[in-house]
């Protein structure tokens, strides 16, 4: 009985299902969201701005849209890093609350400047 009893046992630990490390992940929602807005924003803020008419003429110059392309691209993706950068630096100095603050002050002058000369 004990011979059998091992041969059981040791069919049995062969044939144990041993767990699996090969389960996917699934996609972080998070990051397309934030991916999403952050294309959305830029792009409404982009169309009709002085850079893309500045392009759209410097384009309609060259006949060459591929490399004015190009060089549009670079510089946006160079501005973008160098904005990527500096918001890291300050989420890493200072808080939340104070950025919303000092950022909608910023907002508050900028538009007291420009409604003081559009009146004067």
């Amino acid at each position: 009985m004990s011979v059998k009893s091992e041969s059981q046992s040791q069919e049995s630990s062969q044939t144990q299902v041993q767990p699996t490390s090969s389960v996917k992940a699934q996609p972080n929602t998070e990051h397309w969201q934030i991916v999403t807005t952050t294309f959305i924003t830029v792009f409404l803020a982009e169309i009709g701005d002085k850079t893309q008419l500045s392009v759209l003429v410097i384009s309609a110059q060259s006949h060459q849209p591929w490399i004015v392309f190009t060089g549009a691209a670079i510089a946006l993706v160079s501005t973008s890093l160098l904005g990527v950068i500096a918001g890291k630096w300050l989420a890493k100095t200072f808080s939340p609350s104070l950025l919303n603050t000092l950022a909608g002050l910023s907002f508050l002058i900028l538009s007291i400047s420009l409604l003081w000369e559009a009146i004067a």
